[in-house]
């Protein structure tokens, strides 16, 4: 490659003609042996380094002048070719960055080889990733810093709280770490990103809450968002099951409601008590009354043909009810809370709410169904009676 070596200057630069008769014209710098710099007919002036690497012939662009300044241009240009001497190769680097995957097209692949495949939280993965990530969709997954995703926890700390911010923190690793496992040849980014520290949560319905809760819940006129809610204080089941409930899944003469797939991924034998078959009964006859039959106890307007979240419906018992803080979940901890108070042992709880770990396994394994279907119908008559304690007390 022709060109004439002069001193790059600030002044020689900038004295220099654009080509008339070729492309670019070159030029290579006297001090930093190595360093060039191309001039095209418009005037944009680009330093490069012109080096052989591997039998061939590369040129790596360093920077536009006068963005990269002379003495940054050298300084720069030395370190290429100490890195070129040490056998790497910088264009072979820059065009792995340049052909790498975007984040979104990451998290396209991480959904369908991973997610949607092992997950029963995918939807989850979908929704918050789309939310709170998406302005990193159309960037190259290698130039998301450490400083990004440690930005981005804080943020959503503040914006969402800690709770949110470290789900996202999770997902962002998890899906790196797949691309890792894939073959991409890079750094985790959110690797040292700490978590912040979580208060567990301990709500449930308290006894003098009780009484106005269920006032309030007669009140509700959406039946369905309302035998939903009851179905899930009187199951403890989680939310999701519940909505998802199929009469497929209900054993109607032994009163057992078999939840095939949980959060653990294993199926969960729920005890229904009375109250409970009352309310599936109820539900069974106007179905086959109006003609409306659906596979699901709770149908609805939703994607999968059940009832979504009802939330409207739980804030108007909310506020009916003057409870405070209270979330659907929380009915959840209610029913083993009140076990808790009925004397009921920490297996039997767990075992009524499908709870799963390596300590208490082998305990769970021994019990039969029928202690925990005497508990969870002691913690509901503890309830109801409870709340017409309430009542009696207000006549």
């Amino acid at each position: 490659m022709a060109g004439k070596q002069i001193n790059f200057t600030k002044k020689t630069i900038e004295a220099l003609p654009s080509p008339t008769k070729s492309v670019r014209a070159y030029y290579h710098d006297t001090k930093e042996t190595g360093l060039s710099i191309s001039i095209t007919r418009a005037g944009s002036k680009t330093f490069f380094v012109r080096k052989r690497i591997d039998g061939a012939d590369e040129r790596i662009t360093l920077g536009r002048y006068p963005d990269l300044s002379i003495e940054n241009a050298r300084k720069l240009a030395a370190k290429t070719k100490g890195s070129i001497a040490m056998g790497k190769n910088p264009q072979a680097e820059k065009r792995a960055i340049r052909d790498e995957m975007t984040f979104g097209k990451l998290f396209e692949l991480y959904m369908e080889r991973y997610s949607k495949k092992y997950k029963r939280s995918w939807k989850y993965d979908e929704r918050e990733v789309n939310k709170h990530l998406s302005h990193w969709f159309n960037r190259k997954i290698s130039r998301i810093t450490n400083e990004d995703v440690h930005k981005l926890h804080t943020e959503l700390g503040e914006t969402s709280g800690r709770y949110q911010a470290n789900r996202i923190l999770e997902r962002v690793r998890a899906i790196y770490n797949k691309a890792i496992e894939w073959g991409w040849n890079g750094r985790n980014p959110a690797l040292g990103v700490k978590k912040f520290r979580e208060r567990s949560r301990d709500r449930f319905l308290l006894p003098e809450e009780v009484a106005r809760f269920f006032d309030a819940l007669a009140k509700e006129e959406n039946v369905t968002a309302r035998d939903f809610i009851l179905m899930a204080l009187l199951t403890g089941a989680r939310k999701g099951n519940v909505l998802a409930m199929r009469w497929k899944e209900i054993n109607m003469e032994h009163q057992i409601w078999r939840i095939p797939d949980t959060k653990n991924g294993e199926p969960h034998n729920v005890p229904l008590s009375p109250q409970a078959m009352e309310i599936l009964h109820k539900r069974k006859k106007v179905q086959e009354l109006t003609e409306q039959e659906s596979q699901y106890v709770f149908p609805g307007d939703g994607v999968d043909g059940h009832l979504a979240d009802p939330k409207k419906a739980w804030y108007r018992l909310l506020k009916v009810a003057e409870i405070e803080n209270l979330r659907i979940h929380d009915l959840r901890r209610t029913l083993g809370s009140w076990q808790a108070l009925q004397g009921t042992s920490t297996a039997i709880i767990g075992k009524s709410l499908g709870h799963k770990s390596q300590q208490s396994t082998a305990v769970y394994e021994r019990l039969t169904l029928e202690p925990v279907r005497q508990s969870v119908q002691s913690a509901t008559e503890a309830l109801f009676m409870a709340a017409k304690k309430k009542e009696a007390e207000h006549v």
